[in-house]
């Protein structure tokens, strides 16, 4: 083998695909993330929504990619998509954003994690 390290990475096959994979993964994931609407002017980021305990039961899921501006329409856009059981316990419960208490004005970034997390009790 050659003792420049550059070429005996370039001459391992493994490495050159590991390499368009991660290219195309990124590709895909920016792809992904972003939806613009009718109007063309707005483009709306996805944030991973995350649910826990009975606010799960009520979605049937605990996990899901919404599209949002901000932290008020990523919440209307679930429940539009789990119903009205959803939006009843949606009423008592507190909103983070990227492990962070927020308002529902607080922006939405791409790849944002919006928490709805249940009143807890115990001691």
């Amino acid at each position: 083998p050659c003792q420049r390290r550059r070429a005996f990475h370039s001459d391992c096959p493994w490495r050159i695909n590991s390499r368009r994979d991660t290219a195309q993964t990124v590709m895909l994931t920016t792809f992904r993330t972003a939806v613009v609407t009718k109007d063309s002017r707005t483009i709306l980021f996805m944030a991973t929504l995350r649910l826990f305990a009975h606010v799960r039961e009520a979605a049937g899921t605990g996990r899901d990619e919404v599209p949002g501006a901000t932290v008020d329409q990523v919440l209307a856009t679930a429940v539009d998509r789990y119903g009205a059981a959803f939006a009843d316990q949606l009423q008592i419960c507190r909103v983070w954003l990227n492990g962070e208490p927020v308002t529902g004005s607080e922006p939405v970034a791409d790849g944002d994690e919006v928490a709805v997390l249940p009143p807890v009790s115990g001691g």
